[in-house]
C-alpha cells in the first residue's frame, strides 16, 4: 500500500512541533493535575471508595486505544484521526467539571481516555512524516521532553487552580490547548492524501481490547479483586492467543507482519516494556521512601522526583547529536547504563544518608529515559515504512504503557511481600511513617524499628527495580550496530 506523506513547508514545521508538544502536554499533565486536585474534588462531590478508579480507567481507556489510533492512522490518515481523538478528549474534560458525582466522572475520564489514546502516538507520527530522518530525532527530543515538563509543572498548575478557583477548571484548562493545537494543524498540516478503501480488522480489535483491559485490570486492581485476578490473566491470555490467530490470517491485520520482521522495531518494543517497568521504580517508591524513612516533606520527596524529570528533557534533546555521532545501538545502551546506574544508587539509600544519593539516582534515571526512550521512537520510525509508521509508533509508546502496569503490580507485591515478612503484626506501616503526628508520637525504638523493616523492604524493591533496568541495556544491543540516522529527499516545498 502506497502512503504519501504530506508536503510541509519547512517554515511551518516548527508551527506544526508546536501543536504536538501542546496536545502531548495536554494529555501528559492530566494524571498530575488531576492527582493534586483530587482531595478538593472528593470533599465536595465523595464517593472515596471509587478513587481509584479515577486514574485507573483513564490509563485503562488510554492504554486500549493507543495501537487502535495508530493503526486507524496508516489506514485513514494521521490528521483525521488526530482530531477525532482531541475531540474526544475535549469533551470529556468539559463534562468532567461538570460531574455532579464521583462515578459519573469516572464515566467522563473513560472519554477522555478514550481520546487521549489517539494525541500521544499520532502526534508522534505526525513528526516523523513532517521531518527527515536526520531532523526527526531532535523534534522527538523537544516532543519526549514534554513528559518531563509536565511531570513538574502538573502538580504546581493543580495546587494553584484549587486554590483559587473552582475545581472543575482542571479539566477545562485543557480546552484552550486543545483547540489552539487544534486550529494551529487545520491551517498549516495539509490535509491527508488519498486513500484507497480499507476494512479495520474488527475481530482482532476486539481480542486486543479484551485481552489489554484482563490485564491492566488484574494487575491495577489486584489487591481488590483477589483471586479474580488470576481469571483476568487467564482471560487476557486466551484473548492474546485468539489475537495471535487473528492476526495470522486476516488481510489487513491491526499488527502487521511487518512489525514482527524488523530487529530494531522488536528491540523498540521490548525497550519500551522495560523503560515503564523501570520508571515505576523511582516514581512510586522513590517519595515513600524519602518521606517515610528519611523523614523528609512532601516537598523534599517532589523536589527529588523533580530531577529525574529536569533529566529526562536534557537527555531528550542532546540524543539527537549522540544518535548523529555515534548510532542508534550506543545511544540506547548508554541510556540503559544510565538507568542502571542510577537504579544501583538506590541501593545505597540507608536511613542515615543524606537527600543527595536519592536525587543523584533520580537526576540519572531521568536521563537515561530521555536517552533510551527518544531513541528508541526515533529507530522505529525511522526503520518503519510510512505504511505502517503509525502502528510501529503506537506500538512502542503502548508497551511503555503496559511496562508501567507490570512494573507497578511487580515492585508493588515486592513491596507487600516484604512488609508482611518483616512486620506482620504491623497494619500499614508506610502509612504510619508518612504522617507526620502518628510518627511524631511514636517512642524512639518503635519508630528506629519500623524505619529500618521499611527501609529493608523498599531495598528489595529497589533491587528488582535494577535487575529490570539491566534489561533497558539489553534492549538496546538487539538495535542492528552502525545504524544511525540517514537521508531521505527533503519533504519541503
Amino acid at each position: 500500500m502506497a502512503v504519501t506523506t504530506p508536503v510541509v513547508k519547512s517554515s511551518h514545521r516548527p508551527l506544526i512541533l508546536t501543536a504536538c508538544m501542546l496536545s502531548m502536554f495536554m494529555a501528559a499533565v492530566e494524571v498530575t493535575i488531576v492527582a493534586t486536585a483530587m482531595p478538593t474534588i472528593i470533599g465536595d462531590l465523595g464517593g472515596f471508595s471509587l478513587l481509584g478508579w479515577v486514574f485507573a480507567v483513564y490509563l485503562l481507556t488510554q492504554a486500549i486505544t493507543v495501537p487502535i489510533y495508530g493503526r486507524l492512522a496508516d489506514l485513514y490518515g494521521c490528521r483525521k484521526m488526530f482530531f477525532i481523538g482531541t475531540t474526544l478528549f475535549l469533551i470529556g474534560s468539559v463534562l468532567c467539571g461538570f460531574a455532579p458525582s464521583l462515578a459519573w466522572m469516572i464515566a467522563f475520564r473513560a472519554l477522555q481516555g478514550l481520546g487521549a489514546g489517539a494525541i500521544t502516538p499520532i502526534a508522534t507520527t505526525l513528526i516523523a512524516n513532517v521531518y527527515g530522518p536526520q531532523e526527526r530525532a531532535k523534534a522527538q527530543g523537544y516532543l519526549s521532553s514534554v513528559w518531563g515538563v509536565s511531570a513538574i509543572v502538573g502538580p504546581l498548575m493543580g495546587a494553584f487552580i484549587v486554590s483559587h478557583f473552582p475545581w472543575a477548571v482542571v479539566f477545562w484548562v485543557n480546552v484552550p490547548i486543545g483547540l489552539v493545537a487544534m486550529a494551529i494543524l487545520v491551517k498549516y498540516l495539509p490535509p491527508d492524501g488519498q486513500r484507497k478503501q480499507h476494512k479495520l480488522d474488527l475481530a482482532g480489535t476486539g481480542f486486543l481490547t479484551l485481552s489489554v483491559a484482563a490485564l491492566l485490570l488484574a494487575l491495577l486492581q489486584a489487591e481488590v479483586l483477589g483471586y479474580w485476578a488470576l481469571a483476568l490473566i487467564v482471560l487476557a491470555v486466551v484473548s492474546g492467543y485468539l489475537l495471535i490467530r487473528q492476526e495470522r490470517k486476516t488481510p489487513e491485520p491491526l499488527f502487521p507482519l511487518a512489525l514482527w520482521e524488523s530487529k530494531v522495531i522488536i528491540a523498540g518494543n521490548i525497550g519500551g516494556l522495560i523503560i515503564g517497568a523501570t520508571m515505576m521504580g523511582i516514581s512510586a517508591f522513590l517519595p515513600t521512601y524519602v518521606q517515610g524513612v528519611l523523614g523528609g516533606t512532601p516537598l523534599e520527596a517532589g523536589t527529588t522526583l523533580a530531577l529525574m524529570s529536569i533529566g529526562w528533557p536534557l537527555a531528550s534533546m542532546l540524543s539527537s547529536r549522540l544518535m548523529q555521532a555515534t548510532s542508534y545501538r550506543a545511544t540506547a545502551v548508554l541510556g540503559g547504563v544510565l538507568l542502571l546506574g542510577g537504579s544501583v544508587a538506590l541501593l545505597f539509600l540507608s536511613p542515615d544518608s543524606g537527600l543527595w544519593v536519592a536525587r543523584l539516582a533520580a537526576f540519572s534515571i531521568g536521563a537515561g529515559m530521555g536517552l533510551a526512550n527518544t531513541t528508541f521512537i526515533v529507530s522505529v520510525q525511522n526503520n518503519a515504512e510510512p505504511a505502517i509508521r503509525g502502528i510501529a509508533t503506537a506500538s512502542t509508546l503502548f508497551t511503555r504503557m503496559l511496562g508501567s502496569a507490570i512494573g507497578t503490580a511487580v515492585l508493588g507485591a515486592t513491596l507487600n511481600l516484604n512488609l508482611q515478612y518483616r512486620l506482620p503484626q504491623v497494619n500499614d506501616p508506610v502509612q504510619q511513617l508518612m504522617e507526620k503526628a502518628t510518627r511524631n508520637a511514636m517512642e524512639s525504638h518503635h519508630l528506629a524499628a519500623l524505619t529500618e523493616s521499611v527501609a529493608a523492604s523498599l531495598h528489595w524493591v529497589f533491587m528488582v527495580s535494577a535487575i529490570i533496568s539491566v534489561l533497558a541495556v539489553a534492549a538496546g544491543l538487539l538495535i542492528p550496530a552502525g545504524d544511525r540516522p540517514h537521508t531521505e529527499p527533503q519533504r519541503e516545498s
